[in-house]
């Protein structure tokens, strides 16, 4: 690794909602950062005018705040490499698009899309291996290296043109990258990339350069879907001389479906029903939203720890990570080559642990949020109580209303099947009973109704399931939920002998 000071940036293009992949991307950025007290970057590539997306470079700027991604040059924070929006920086790149054609290491291309099809189509037909723009089809294409220096002027000044990089015929390029290791390909498989269009905008290739080394990048840490154009950018370094500065290259692996077979998608996501988007989105266009982790109850520290160990883990059995610890312990190099399959239990499984790890403090003071959008208006103390019985039983905290509603509310029914299988003719009757036992309580807390309970069993001889599965039954409306005792503990004398009543009264046998 070189000693530069590290600098590295995240580069999205604003052309919709930021995938999972993305934010995986950006944190790892940030995780190498900060590991190394580099600087993160925020750069926003929106060189393809015809793909932008109103609200897409907000969104990705919200994303990153909500991981927590803090970004040290951007958009919003300033640095003394900005302009940080490509648009915005529209008038550096023709001048180096023009210093590679005066190097010979570009030329104006005046193809129209008819002219490029036709040579395509030719091709085919001679069944050429070779079906692209390259140094064996230039010769016969209209380009200021066909043309005259009289023909090529006239045209610059007259027709809408590209220019293309002049790929050297037949070299092998070698490229170390830190995750894969030697990259080698020869310039016979490239294609003479463009690199300015006619609107005046660079493409990808060329602003991504330009700007990776103005802004003096260390290291660049992207998508495995950007290998192949490696090896033109390393030749563009060279183009411009730039090689003793050119930045390291780490290439991060795919995130994969659940069933480990191609990339994951939206699509995917749709069909599985889990989001691949950080934030709620909501398409200008259509009008069509998509989940987001933050909307579907996700912990931010709960999504980058998820995230952070696709592809990548510390080498310890350890899983549940803060920021913090991911930062000490993340390495570049122990980062796979293979695809990360994306596993939405597991997602689910690290939300809960985050959850169960927060106070019941600021676990009730979001569900208070919750109840009160359902019109119940409780102390803070029930609630907090209520969190701590049934925390362990939940993944979001808006699972907590299907676990907890029968706290609140008393059942209005109950459920067909457990009435059918644990409401006997003599429950009724053991329940009157046992009541009378709960009723003569002074002191109504755990241990007093547990007594109470065995004393009433010993003295009946009736089996434990006899008392506690409709006892769970009139006070729940079901048969789930935490301990019985718990239950009644929670509700108290008052509450817990009125539903006794009237699930006596109410429930009847099939």
């Amino acid at each position: 690794m070189n000693n530069r000071k590290v600098r590295v940036r995240f580069a999205p293009s604003p052309t919709g909602p930021l995938h999972m992949g993305g934010v995986r991307t950006a944190l790892f950025n940030y995780l190498f950062a900060k590991k190394n007290n580099g600087q993160f970057i925020l750069r926003i590539e929106d060189t393809d005018q015809t793909r932008y997306v109103d609200g897409a470079e907000d969104y990705i700027i919200e994303s990153l705040k909500w991981c927590g991604i803090e970004i040290d040059e951007g958009v919003d924070e300033g640095g003394p490499y900005g302009p940080y929006r490509q648009s915005d920086r529209k008038e550096i790149y023709k001048e180096f698009a023009e210093r590679l054609i005066e190097s010979g290491n570009a030329y104006y291309a005046f193809d129209t899309p008819e002219e490029l099809e036709a040579m395509r189509e030719r091709l085919k037909e001679e069944k050429s291996s070779v079906q692209q723009y390259n140094a064996l089809t230039r010769a016969a294409m209209r380009n200021s290296l066909t043309l005259s220096e009289e023909e090529t002027e006239n045209l610059v000044n007259k027709r809408s043109f590209v220019i293309r990089f002049k790929m050297q015929e037949d070299e092998d390029i070698h490229v170390e990258d830190i995750i894969r290791g030697s990259v080698k390909v020869n310039t016979n498989q490239l294609d003479d990339k463009v690199l300015f269009k006619s609107d005046g905008m660079p493409t990808y290739h060329l602003a991504n350069i330009i700007d990776d080394h103005l802004m003096k990048i260390s290291h660049v840490i992207r998508g495995e879907e950007w290998l192949p154009s490696l090896p033109l950018h390393v030749m563009l370094y060279r183009a411009f001389g730039w090689e003793d500065t050119m930045p390291e290259f780490a290439h991060l692996p795919l995130l994969l479906k659940p069933s480990g077979k191609g990339k994951l998608s939206k699509r995917d996501g749709d069909a599985l029903g889990f989001p691949v988007f950080p934030l709620e989105w909501t398409d200008p266009k259509t009008g069509d939203v998509s989940r987001g982790y933050r909307e579907d109850g996700y912990f931010p520290e709960a999504f980058n720890n998820m995230i952070a160990l696709l592809g990548w883990n510390p080498g310890t059995e350890e899983e549940i990570l803060s920021m913090r610890e991911l930062i000490s312990m993340f390495d570049i190099q122990k980062v796979h080559k293979a695809g990360a399959k994306f596993d939405h239990e597991k997602a689910k499984w690290f939300n809960h642990k985050y959850l169960t790890a927060k106070s019941d403090e600021k676990l009730a003071r979001a569900y208070q949020t919750i109840l009160k959008e359902k019109g119940i208006n409780v102390e803070d103390s029930f609630v907090i109580k209520v969190v701590k019985l049934i925390k362990e039983r939940a993944n979001f905290v808006s699972d907590f209303w299907n676990q907890s509603s029968f706290l609140f509310q008393a059942p209005k029914e109950y459920d067909h099947k457990v009435v059918k299988k644990r409401w006997k003719e003599d429950t009724p009757a053991i329940l009157s009973e046992f009541k009378k036992q709960l009723d003569g309580l002074e002191m109504f807390d755990h241990d007093s109704i547990e007594k109470t309970i065995q004393n009433f069993l010993e003295g009946k001889e009736f089996g434990m399931g006899q008392l506690m599965n409709p006892f769970r039954l009139v006070l729940v409306g079901a048969g789930i939920g935490p301990g019985v005792l718990e239950i009644a503990t929670l509700l108290g004398k008052e509450e817990t002998l009125r539903r006794l009543e009237t699930g006596i009264n109410n429930i009847k046998r099939e």
